[in-house]
């Protein structure tokens, strides 16, 4: 796991949701009391660390001079997620998270519904995500299900089927801070490979700004770009090419949540006072 710096990539956001998780309920930009079991144990003493409020503001700004306003940006977009598979549970038949890290949605999903979710990722996050559940959980919930591809070379729905899915399901794909790892192409392959996803389905994804990619928009966040671009990402979109791009692959766009969305929905209503980015924005889209 060591040699590969993407795989390793799969921890900070489950840090960002642990700490907030130290917020009070009415505060709490996102609401995960999994993410702190399923970190590793030197994470878990750093989020223990955090909880006095000095240190945890602390930590946030910390976190915000690397990216101005990616705090609020990291965690809204998990609320953003899990508002919207609330929303569609009774209208899909399948969740199918695609790039799962070490995310919790499936397992907070198992506690209140049997809907089958399907976590799928490269094999190093699958056999991670594995004894993980076993170590927080004891087992592996029975809606659950692990798939191990390859995103820039396996086939999505073949490989799903190959553990029970059926291509008939009305699903909800998750794909959440996972396109700017990949090439255009590998994004382009994964769309093209849900096109026989059932008339109905959804599909939410987080994407990086093109412009920063390219390096002429760097957002206040010169020393993500020098860190990230190029080495660990590379894939971009602008938000006025989205809905032209998912109709390519057969996905109205219902809506785009970037950082007005976020501080009006999430933020103000806690009365803290964060900034969001507009380097990442989440999309929410419909199969036709």
């Amino acid at each position: 796991m060591a040699g590969n710096p993407v795989a390793q990539t799969a921890y900070g956001p489950m840090v960002l949701a642990a700490v907030e998780h130290h917020e009070p309920p009415g505060q709490r930009l996102v609401d995960d009391d999994l993410a702190t079991p399923f970190l590793p144990a030197g994470m878990r003493w750093l989020v223990a660390a955090t909880r006095p409020a000095p240190l945890r503001r602390w930590f946030i700004a910390a976190v915000d001079r690397s990216g101005p306003g990616l705090w609020v940006n990291l965690t809204c977009r998990k609320r953003f997620i899990a508002d919207r598979v609330d929303e569609a549970t009774e209208d899909v038949d399948a969740v199918v998270i695609l790039g799962a890290g070490l995310d919790t949605l499936a397992y907070r999903l198992a506690r209140q519904s049997p809907i089958p979710v399907f976590e799928v990722d490269q094999p190093v996050n699958v056999a991670r995500k594995a004894a993980t559940v076993r170590r927080v959980l004891g087992e592996l919930p029975l809606s659950v299900r692990l798939v191990a591809l390859d995103f820039e070379r396996d086939d999505v729905l073949t490989t799903l089927v190959e553990h029970g899915y059926q291509t008939s399901f009305r699903s909800f794909f998750v794909w959440e801070g996972v396109t700017q790892y990949l090439t255009e192409s590998a994004v382009r392959t994964t769309l093209a490979g849900l096109r026989p996803a059932a008339s109905g389905s959804r599909l939410v994804f987080t994407y990086v700004q093109r412009d920063f990619i390219d390096g002429t928009n760097l957002y206040g966040s010169p020393t993500l770009y020098r860190r990230m671009v190029n080495k660990l990402w590379h894939f971009g979109l602008q938000p006025a090419e989205v809905a032209d791009f998912l109709a390519e692959y057969g996905w109205r766009l219902i809506e785009q949540a970037g950082p007005e969305q976020f501080l009006q929905r999430y933020v103000e209503p806690t009365g803290r006072n964060l900034g969001a980015s507009d380097l990442e924005w989440s999309v929410y889209a419909e199969k036709l």
